[in-house]
């Protein structure tokens, strides 16, 4: 019997569309530890301040924050922010490296959901957004929104 493919986002980390321009994504499983999964799956993760960082070859993440299982046992990991290593093939890690050492690039974390039983992250390659260039996205959002209202209106006078 094949197994399912689910999809069910846990996290979204919303701030990294507003701070960057993100042109590259990637998919990562995550390292976890005792009953972690247990506190995903119930959406106890956060990851509006996470970062990724690459070293001696291996990608980790910091400042993800997945809270403690209240029905979990001694062996839970008493660090909730706790850096935490990333499983991606080792091309996909030195590309991502190379582009990353770039001025103005960084390994930002997007989304965290749940792929045939197993947790996975979203990683993008974001280039910082300067404060006119936010200024801008947003206007484009308003430009976007009022022009979808009047559509509406549109549609209902001619019912």
């Amino acid at each position: 019997m094949a197994k399912k493919n689910d999809d069910k986002l846990l996290a979204q980390n919303k701030k990294a569309s507003h701070d960057y321009f993100i042109e590259d994504t990637f998919e990562a499983g995550m390292v976890l530890m005792g009953s972690e999964i247990k506190s995903v799956r119930m959406g106890k993760a956060n990851i509006s301040d996470a970062f990724a960082t690459i070293r001696n070859g291996e990608i980790f993440i910091h400042n993800m924050h997945i809270s403690y299982f209240e029905q979990g046992n001694r062996n839970n990991p008493s660090d909730p922010t706790r850096a935490r290593k990333l499983l991606m093939h080792k091309a996909q890690i030195h590309k991502l490296l190379g582009l990353s050492k770039q001025e103005g690039y960084a390994i930002v974390p997007l989304k965290i959901y749940v792929r045939n039983g197993y947790a996975k992250l979203l990683i993008g390659l974001g280039k910082g957004k300067k404060q006119y260039d936010k200024r801008e996205s947003a206007a484009k959002k308003d430009a976007q929104r009022d022009i979808q209202r009047a559509l509406r209106e549109k549609q209902k006078v001619a019912r």
